[in-house]
């Protein structure tokens, strides 16, 4: 065969009389793991419903949080004298003692008398308009404000309002913030505790589909493995694919846990009006979980993917580490 014979041969058919080659199109090399098939749209599914409930989760916690942190300090700003009503006693005389004994203690900033008007107001989600409260034994009222950085000794105030003022009664509210705070930490707890079962079903989701997709290509996988192809450089074939799998799955549940507090947060702003209304506010607050949940929301996204690269990326080793302790010889 003579040289331009052979040159007509590599050029092919395409090449013209003037001898121009055409462009030679490099091959795609195909990839180790499919890039779309049943098993792995519906991982995407999954990872997208666990990351929803992962986010919805942390969403709660730091709506307890934050609630339960309110709370907190507004209780902690305020003592309250309370004062029961009782045969011969003045009630406003001893209304005015009580707010002059717990204002001369140092810490206190201020002492004011509940008055009659705001009294009813209270009584009236239970009792109605128009309340005489004369004509019923209600307890009258003084809200102390204190100085949360130097309280006042309160054992005192109790002593010295007990012997000058009678039927009086002394609530400092460290009982209710005691439980208020143990409350809000079980709450948390329980919940980490949740996201980490969340994630570690995710975890193992992930090892799953990853040794279903190995199991698929195995035979593939092996002859590469012993043909001399990188332990990593297969592992990295199924990381890459399995993080971009992890992130769409990831990101769509982010995105909806985000669409939901949008939409409850709107909805209680758009409700305020009514009862109901003030006392989911008054108990959870406008239920805005702030910039700290959707940068926690954006946080899960980035573990979910990260968990999963790193998850395949160890599975796929282990396996090749297995075929290797089960064909030293690579027979």
């Amino acid at each position: 065969m003579t040289e331009q014979q052979d040159e007509d041969l590599q050029d092919g058919p395409g090449a013209d009389d003037t001898g121009s080659r055409p462009k030679r199109t490099q091959r795609k090399m195909a990839p180790i793991v499919p890039p779309q098939n049943i098993a792995g749209r519906a991982l995407v599914f999954v990872i997208a419903i666990m990351t929803f409930l992962s986010c919805l989760t942390l969403g709660a916690v730091t709506l307890v949080r934050d609630t339960a942190s309110v709370w907190e300090n507004q209780i902690a700003r305020e003592a309250t004298i309370q004062i029961k009503p009782s045969d011969g006693l003045d009630m406003e005389a001893a209304l005015a003692s009580a707010a002059r004994i717990a204002g001369g203690f140092a810490g206190v900033r201020d002492a004011k008398v509940v008055d009659r008007e705001a009294t009813a107001r209270l009584l009236e989600p239970w009792l109605g308009s128009g309340l005489d409260i004369d004509e019923l034994p209600v307890p009258r009222l003084v809200i102390v404000t204190i100085d949360q950085t130097s309280p006042p000794d309160f054992a005192a105030m109790r002593q010295m309002l007990q012997a000058e003022v009678p039927g009086v009664s002394l609530d400092d509210h460290r009982t209710w913030v005691d439980r208020l705070v143990a409350m809000a930490r079980t709450t948390v707890t329980l919940g980490m505790a949740i996201l980490a079962l969340m994630l570690s079903a995710t975890v193992l989701t992930v090892v799953f589909a990853t040794r279903g997709a190995m199991a698929g290509n195995g035979h593939i996988i092996e002859v590469l493995h012993f043909v001399g192809a990188e332990a990593r450089f297969i592992a990295s074939q199924f990381r890459r694919h399995f993080l971009i799998t992890g992130m769409k799955g990831a990101a769509a549940g982010g995105v909806a846990a985000m669409v939901v507090f949008i939409v409850f947060s709107w909805w209680s702003s758009l409700n305020l009006a009514t009862p109901q209304a003030d006392q989911a506010t008054a108990l959870f607050g406008n239920f805005s979980i702030g910039a700290s949940g959707y940068a926690g929301v954006a946080l899960i996204v980035l573990l979910v993917g990260a968990l999963t690269a790193a998850t395949t990326h160890l599975t796929v080793v282990t396996y090749l580490h297995d075929i290797d302790v089960r064909h030293p010889d690579g027979g």
